[in-house]
């Protein structure tokens, strides 16, 4: 059903039944390969609208794009089974939803968990991989971040008013995104956050909380470098916060010497993730992702899921 704001919404059914959710712009959009849309955690289809907008309608060469809500995140159904809110299962839900829309080939952009996803559909379909850009994640996860992560998620404030809403994302985020304005915090609210009776509310499934208490912050998180090495014949564009505690510096570089084809882009003022719609990122991911001649590098490498690939990003 069309929205009058540039976007579909589109609704599928997951392996399981679930009945799950994405938004489409620029459907009209014919050509060359779409561009997919995958986010964080407990964020939506939301996060990439304005970055969706400008890719189907603004860029030099306009895609369709697909922006998805994983189980229990947007218009999503909620999972009883909190089991199923992991990379593995939210994988196979993206890879439903390609098929549902005969996608069979794409340009995917991934956000911290998204980009987790995206390790995991190279294993199961490296044939849809056409390009990759990965946003503040990499094969190794800071653990300082994602205990932060898990800290304001246990501690989330319940906003009564937009303002407050506003307020309290600053609060908790402001010191890794000095350069974010009061229209850019405006954004995100809106992004991440519904309206309720009771104030603004997270979008998501409170229970996606519960899926990060197993972790021991103490010990490293397990890495995932064969998935990385298995994506090395594809084009890749890694994005980093230069605030980030998740993607370190060092991430990074060992991922450039692995991957020697990869461009990076590190986005001073911001943490994690950037705003992928902020300054010229959408400008430069445009170019990097339906503007330039896409050409597969030569790689050896195989797809690969190996034991304790299991991090909740």
């Amino acid at each position: 059903m069309a929205s009058g704001e540039g976007f579909s919404d589109f609704f599928y059914t997951a392996p399981d039944g679930l009945r799950l959710h994405a938004r489409i712009y620029g459907e009209a959009n014919a050509g060359s390969w779409p561009v997919v849309c995958l986010p964080g955690l407990t964020r939506n289809a939301r996060d990439f609208h304005e970055l969706a907008l400008y890719l189907s309608n603004r860029a030099k060469n306009p895609r369709k794009v697909v922006a998805f809500d994983y189980r229990g995140r947007g218009q999503s159904d909620h999972d009883p089974d909190i089991g199923h809110y992991n990379v593995g299962v939210e994988a196979g839900d993206v890879l439903a939803g390609l098929s549902a829309l005969g996608i069979e080939q794409a340009a995917f952009i991934g956000t911290s968990r998204g980009g987790l996803i995206i390790h995991v559909l190279g294993a199961l379909k490296p044939a849809v991989l056409k390009a990759i850009v990965l946003n503040d994640i990499g094969p190794v996860i800071g653990v300082e971040g994602l205990a932060h992560i898990r800290s304001y998620l246990d501690r989330a404030p319940k906003p009564k008013t937009f303002a407050e809403a506003v307020d309290a994302q600053r609060r908790v985020h402001g010191a890794d995104f000095p350069a974010l304005t009061d229209v850019d915090w405006a954004r995100m609210v809106r992004a991440i956050c519904r309206e309720t009776e009771a104030g603004w509310v997270p979008d998501f499934d409170p229970a996606l909380v519960d899926t990060l208490a197993g972790i021991d912050f103490g010990k490293p998180l397990p890495d995932l470098w064969p998935q990385f090495d298995a994506l090395a014949a594809t084009p890749l564009l890694a994005i980093r916060g230069a605030n980030s505690k998740l993607l370190s510096t060092a991430t990074l570089q060992e991922m450039q010497e692995r991957h020697p084809g990869m461009e990076s882009i590190t986005v001073e003022g911001q943490g994690h993730a950037p705003f992928l719609e902020t300054g010229d990122l959408p400008e430069r991911i445009a170019h990097f992702s339906i503007e330039k001649k896409i050409e597969p590098h030569k790689s050896d490498a195989r797809a690969y899921i190996g034991p304790g690939f299991s991090p909740e990003v």
